[in-house]
């Protein structure tokens, strides 16, 4: 059974600048947040409304720090990050903005070190087919493009 607070509208939007202030977040995760206050559907709508004009709330900016960010740290590619930020509800505006912040070449060396890296960690398979095949399912799980996939292996073999 969850716990849910119940408090007052000033109180529940301290909570959430707290909440925001700290780290960005998608509007998903605020609304949440404010229904787990025990706020009703109007309030929340008036809380989110105030937040962003605030700019506590910032979708376009959280998906550009969330793509970056899962792009540096977890070296996920674009597929993955969009459909990532699809599933947090964020418009495909923002997620365009998001992924075309990513560099190009940063991109292209990343997916060449991430394939580098795994055909070395592969060197006990002797077949060449199926370590070539072992290579795409992995970076294709990471979120990386199939014909950029394909010209990096080819370059390896």
């Amino acid at each position: 059974m969850l716990y849910r607070q119940q408090l007052s509208f000033e109180q529940a939007l301290q909570k959430a600048r707290h909440y925001c202030a700290y780290q960005e977040r998608c509007h998903l995760e605020v609304k949440e947040k404010l229904y787990g206050f025990g706020l009703r559907k109007n309030d929340v709508e008036d809380a989110l409304s105030k937040l962003i004009e605030e700019n506590y709330l910032n979708e376009e900016r959280f998906a550009v720090l969330f793509a970056g960010g899962r792009f540096r740290m977890k070296q996920w590619g674009r597929v993955k990050i969009s459909y990532e930020l699809k599933q947090k509800k964020v418009g495909e505006y923002c997620i365009k903005k998001a992924l075309a912040s990513i560099s190009e070449d940063e991109y292209d060396h990343t997916l060449a070190d991430l394939a580098r890296d795994k055909w070395e960690a592969l060197d006990k398979i002797a077949d060449a087919f199926i370590r070539r095949q072992k290579i795409q399912a992995f970076l294709i799980q990471r979120g990386y493009e199939s014909e950029n996939i394909r010209n990096v292996v080819t370059k390896l073999i």
